[in-house]
């Protein structure tokens, strides 16, 4: 059978690359086909109350585009799921649907480079957005079985197509959005793929390559950080009558450093600020971008306690990771992706946890490696 190809504003993407490019993210199982079709039918639900939000509070949620192409591209990484377990090639499914129904092509014909393709279409008479999203909540619920059968995962594929189009969107731009979604969640990042924050900067601008931040704590309870044998910051304690260890958050910012290559709030520390270039100074560096840092801490901090400061936890949860690439939205350490601020976090709390239980320590960061540790403070002469 030809190959299908999506075409749309961001040209051509083969869905038997889309295929490829998502496989290695999941991580249900191989067998799991229940929590497969729990989360597809779970998704479409996505798709109904993004849609409802935008039709019952119109220009007071402008959000919804950008939250109906999420819902559209998890919805489809389950179909993909699916579609992979019972083995059927999702492209002979979207083709077949395509062929079934009354639709129009988008775009001209293409060739990929290996012979003709069927591309994928869109209904040919516009279907309201209620019946369409109607439509697909039944084609899902259909799903709802042992070994759904092929004609249910075909008509679940049609009426997918019929709510895309009656939503006005665009399927390119879903399919690539979730390959960089799902791909920076769940796999680990290409080293080389990575953003160096200060590179082209002089080097007293820059994060430095290597540290030891020394963290002491007094009789009083408070903090202190020395840097070279310099006290930097000023004496912290919990803030709050539950001491649950706060005094000693200033580790979360090393390790956005060390890991992300990205703290204001460590920049500020050691005067280490890139001056040389304003827009770098006002937008990235000074107030505002320290503050976002210090609330976002603050506000994974509060997560962090309900979870043991994720002791034993080899994995952060997707919707705490996803909230985080919200709050960064516009400075420059929205380019990591979510595996690296998983990294982050989980290696982060592990140098927490141990100055925590050792009333201080030795923060040790290296840049080069994106990495992090505890020494304890007899270790340094």
């Amino acid at each position: 059978m030809a190959a299908a190809v999506i075409e749309g504003l961001g040209g051509s993407v083969p869905l038997s690359d889309y295929v490829a490019q998502i496989e290695g993210t999941d991580v249900l199982g191989p067998d799991s086909l229940q929590p497969v079709l729990l989360g597809l039918y779970g998704e479409v639900g996505g798709i109904m109350s993004a849609s409802k939000k935008n039709v019952r509070e119109g220009a007071a949620f402008p959000g919804f585009r950008k939250a109906a192409e999420e819902e559209f591209g998890d919805t489809l990484w389950y179909f993909a799921a699916l579609c992979r377990r019972l083995g059927y090639a999702l492209e002979d499914i979207f083709s077949e649907a395509s062929a079934n129904g009354a639709y129009k092509r988008i775009g001209a014909a293409s060739d990929y480079g290996h012979g003709a393709l069927a591309h994928i279409l869109v209904p040919e008479k516009a279907v309201h957005l209620d019946t369409a999203l109607f439509d697909l909540g039944r084609s899902a619920s259909a799903l709802l079985q042992a070994t759904p059968p092929r004609d249910e995962l075909l008509g679940f594929a049609g009426h997918y197509l019929q709510a895309l189009s009656g939503a006005g969107l665009d399927f390119s731009t879903i399919v690539r959005s979730n390959i960089r979604k799902t791909r920076g969640a769940f796999l680990p990042p290409n080293p080389t793929e990575l953003c160096d924050f200060d590179e082209g900067f002089l080097p007293e601008e820059q994060l430095p390559q290597q540290f030891r931040i020394k963290v002491s704590q007094r009789a009083s309870g408070r903090t202190y950080l020395q840097w070279n044998d310099v006290f930097i910051g000023d004496p912290l304690t919990d803030n709050i009558a539950d001491r649950d260890g706060y005094r000693f958050h200033d580790v979360f910012h090393f390790a956005h450093a060390a890991i992300l290559h990205w703290s204001p709030v460590m920049r500020a520390l050691i005067k280490q600020k890139r001056k040389s270039k304003k827009e770098y100074d006002e937008e990235q560096d000074s107030g505002r971008a320290i503050v976002v840092e210090e609330g976002l801490t603050a506000w994974i901090f509060s997560r962090a306690k309900e979870l043991n400061f994720f002791e034993d936890q080899t994995r952060i949860s997707f919707g705490l990771l996803k909230t985080i690439s919200e709050f960064v939205a516009g400075y420059e350490v929205s380019k990591c992706p979510p595996k690296l601020w998983e990294r982050a976090i989980l290696d982060g709390y592990k140098v927490f946890r141990q100055l925590h239980d050792a009333e201080g320590g030795w923060i040790v960061g290296d840049r080069a490696a994106r990495a992090i540790r505890f020494e304890p403070l007899e270790e340094q002469a």
